[in-house]
């Protein structure tokens, strides 16, 4: 499947409301399927994850036609984006957080035109949580709680000067470089370059892990 090419069934049978839901250890397989061209593979995404696409859309209370627009917009961007997709398991939260800022900016172009003291047009976000987007927001802090737990793993296994500088200039306020000199016994014009080798070194770990 050629990126930006847009399958006819991205768009049969509105709204989308039917349709059933797609295992998660499944969906990785799907899109690395739909990638190769199985048509059969993409119409099973689509029919799987409409639900949870038009759950997001309709949380955030547009119109029936801006609704589809944003629909149409969502698979579309998820058609061109297809090939690029790091983690295809997780091709459920890409979706809805593409859904959620595609809604967020037709909202925003619905405030530049309507007036700012009409609240019924302004507050167009649901607060209301669907089961679907509890689920999204559960997903997204488990995926940042490991993303940040293997940062930290990958940063244990730096040498220890680069673990000492790079601690150091993580505080908040950050010291100045000469604070940094003195306290580690670094050349003021050492330190930047040190630094960028020191986070070289960890973005090339945490890529590597990804590698694996």
């Amino acid at each position: 499947m050629r990126a930006g090419t847009v399958p006819s069934t991205a768009y049969d049978d509105m709204p989308h409301t039917r349709g059933g839901t797609v295992d998660r250890k499944e969906v990785g397989a799907l899109v690395q399927s739909a990638v190769d061209g199985d048509a059969a593979a993409w119409k099973a995404i689509v029919e799987g994850l409409s639900p949870l696409v038009w759950s997001v859309v309709r949380g955030h209370r547009l119109s029936d036609a801006d609704a589809h627009e944003v629909y149409q917009t969502v698979w579309f961007r998820f058609a061109q984006n297809l090939r690029r997709i790091r983690e295809p398991e997780k091709a459920g939260s890409w979706l809805a957080s593409t859904a959620r800022n595609e809604c967020l900016k037709v909202i925003k172009g619905l405030r530049r035109l309507t007036p700012t003291d009409d609240p019924q047009l302004l507050d167009r976000v649901s607060e209301e949580r669907t089961p679907e987007q509890s689920l999204i927001d559960s997903e997204e802090e488990a995926s940042e709680a490991e993303r940040i737990r293997r940062l930290w793993q990958e940063f244990e296994q730096l040498g220890e000067r680069c673990r000492q500088l790079l601690r150091v200039l993580m505080a908040s306020p950050p010291p100045s470089y000469l604070d940094v000199s003195a306290g580690l016994g670094i050349a003021v014009g050492s330190i930047g370059p040190m630094r960028q080798r020191c986070l070289r070194r960890l973005r090339a770990r945490l890529d590597a892990g990804r590698a694996l």
